[in-house]
């Protein structure tokens, strides 16, 4: 038989307060005291090193996304997209480094692909470039002028990149003096793809080593985004030691769009079909 104890109210306070008092020094001992298992801190996430376009490279390595690229600036520029093998295949090339010594009023000179004339325009000395090929071409006529000073004169519009089969480009080398003739010291031309002809139009000239008196002439395209960059100082480098040519620019930019690709330092053209695969990525990437 339970017995029953009367406690008063004075008591059951206390009683409450002890037992209260006991709870939150056990609790504080298992908080602070004790010891506490704890999951594992995750790893940190993985943080991407490089530039933004560095980035976007690596993220574009893939054929499937170099292959959407192609596609949608084919839609974009109006043109059929090229297949992957055709963007792989070897772009016939030509030299001449003969020096050929062009006046006003003289013949046209066919070398390499084009056909060259001099010519009095206004105030200047012009060069008149004509594609002589079925295909379109991506182009570098380097000159220079004889038998008087070349001096700057206004420049005009004209495609410093390419010309279209049966097109023709004209730029102003100098000033106009009389007897001032010009001599063609290296003439080379690439055969490209329209879609690539596209992607070089985009491309600034001095990128690919063509002089400033040449390139200031060269207008934007209408369409697609342009690429604004700075030749890299590397690549810059092996223009100037010979280590890097025109034509491997030529070939890496016909292939790949330079707004998302950046020009490998050991890319070489191709000189064989499928030499290598596409798109081409720095070295590390």
């Amino acid at each position: 038989m339970v017995k029953s104890v009367s406690i008063t109210d004075a008591q059951f306070r206390i009683g409450v307060g002890v037992a209260g008092i006991a709870l939150v020094a056990g609790i504080a001992a298992v908080r602070f005291c004790g010891p506490v298992s704890l999951p594992p801190k995750p790893p940190p996430p993985a943080v991407p090193h490089g530039t933004s376009s560095e980035l976007l490279t690596k993220s574009s390595a893939s054929p499937v996304v170099y292959q959407d690229f192609v596609a949608r600036d084919a839609a974009e520029a109006g043109l059929r997209a090229p297949a992957l093998d055709e963007m792989s295949r070897k772009l016939p090339y030509r030299v001449d480094d003969a020096r050929h010594v062009l006046g006003v009023g003289q013949p046209p000179l066919e070398v390499a692909g084009v056909r060259l004339r001099a010519i009095h325009l206004e105030d200047g000395l012009a060069l008149e470039i004509a594609n002589a090929t079925g295909s379109s071409i991506a182009y570098n006529v380097v000159t220079t002028a004889v038998r008087a000073e070349c001096n700057a004169a206004p420049a005009r519009l004209f495609n410093a990149m390419t010309i279209r089969p049966g097109g023709r480009e004209i730029r102003v080398e100098c000033a106009w003096h009389t007897g001032i003739a010009l001599a063609v010291l290296r003439v080379e031309t690439v055969e490209v793809l329209p879609l690539s002809a596209w992607y070089l139009d985009h491309v600034p000239p001095s990128a690919v080593g063509i002089e400033p008196r040449i390139a200031r002439g060269h207008p934007l395209p209408e369409t697609g985004a342009p690429c604004a960059f700075a030749l890299p100082q590397a690549v810059r480098s092996g223009l100037e030691r010979g280590e890097i040519g025109w034509r491997d620019l030529i070939d890496f930019y016909a292939r790949h769009r330079c707004q998302t690709y950046q020009f490998p330092l050991l890319y070489r053209a191709f000189k064989r079909d499928g030499e290598r695969s596409v798109p081409a990525l720095p070295a590390g990437m």
